[in-house]
């Protein structure tokens, strides 16, 4: 069963409905400040490490956690930017690091990688002062499918479990992310966005070669799209999500790299959203004042 979150979160995040075309475009300023800790282990592989930078206020701190984009294949947890505007407003941030898609890693290993990410920082709450019950995800295109997933998908905490970390929730109180797949299933996106919809992660997260392998296969990776597209958890419980896109929704794309990006991607899941009646799923027109809105709930 799914954790819910604060209703007061919901209800925050309702003022944030408001058009507001340019603020989807504003950039983030640069982190100046270096992170409290520094790649942290989470888990015993090379990259399973994280970057944190502690808050100060009084009582436990709201959670800002970055998934860096790059398709599950590359990127790096250096591209979090802005920490300073959010540690101002006494909200403490996190940046992962995960394995990276190749021969020998695909689905789940980079999603469950940032599942026990969140996990470990609800371990680390009381030693590094953060509130467990208000973690918001942020991140782009790979990271923000990452995120969707977290938000949708039941919780993965194991209280049975002998390693304590793993005995803490996956569930998080809301995401703010652009340029994200919310579905990965190749039947159900190409109609949505056409054939470039089918960049590399999309056939590499279930390891092969190229789009028409992974086509051919479908029924044998049919089980694994289904699992990592948050489209298909969506429900009523789930948190407020804050979905962020470039204006151009031209179908079917003209390249992969508007493809990948488009933002039928964030029209398909509101709808979704509605038909579940979950109706907190906001497309463009959110900024980074609204992020922060949502992690200062209480």
């Amino acid at each position: 069963m799914k954790l819910l979150y604060s209703s007061a979160l919901a209800v925050l995040c309702l003022c944030a409905t408001a058009p507001h075309a340019q603020a989807n475009k504003k950039k983030a300023k640069a982190t100046t400040a270096a992170p409290t800790y520094a790649d942290v282990a989470y888990d015993r592989y090379e990259r399973t490490v994280l970057d944190f930078w502690q808050a100060q206020g009084e009582g436990p701190r709201p959670l800002k956690v970055f998934i860096h984009g790059g398709g599950w294949s590359q990127g790096d947890k250096k591209s979090c930017k802005g920490a300073d505007t959010y540690l101002a407003k006494g909200i403490s941030v996190a940046a992962i690091n995960y394995r990276l898609l190749k021969d020998d890693i695909t689905l789940p290993i980079p999603v469950h990688d940032a599942a026990r990410a969140i996990q470990f920082l609800r371990f680390k709450a009381k030693e590094w002062n953060i509130d467990k019950n208000r973690f918001v995800l942020t991140g782009g295109s790979a990271g923000g499918c990452t995120s969707i997933w977290l938000a949708t998908h039941d919780d993965l905490a194991n209280p049975d479990s002998a390693d304590p970390v793993e005995r803490e929730s996956t569930r998080v109180q809301g995401i703010a992310v652009r340029g994200a797949q919310t579905a990965i299933d190749p039947k159900l996106i190409e109609p949505w966005i056409g054939p470039n919809v089918f960049h590399s992660m999309i056939y590499w997260c279930v390891g092969e070669k190229n789009i028409d392998d992974a086509l051919k296969n479908y029924a044998k990776h049919e089980a694994l799209y289904k699992e990592f597209s948050g489209y298909y958890h969506l429900t009523q419980d789930d948190p407020p999500m804050y979905l962020g896109y470039s204006p151009y929704l031209k179908v079917p794309a003209e390249n992969i790299g508007r493809g990948i990006h488009h933002g039928m991607f964030g029209l398909k899941f509101q709808e979704r959203s509605k038909e579940v009646g979950h109706n907190q799923v906001y497309f463009n027109g959110w900024s980074e004042d609204d992020v922060i809105q949502l992690l200062l709930g209480q």
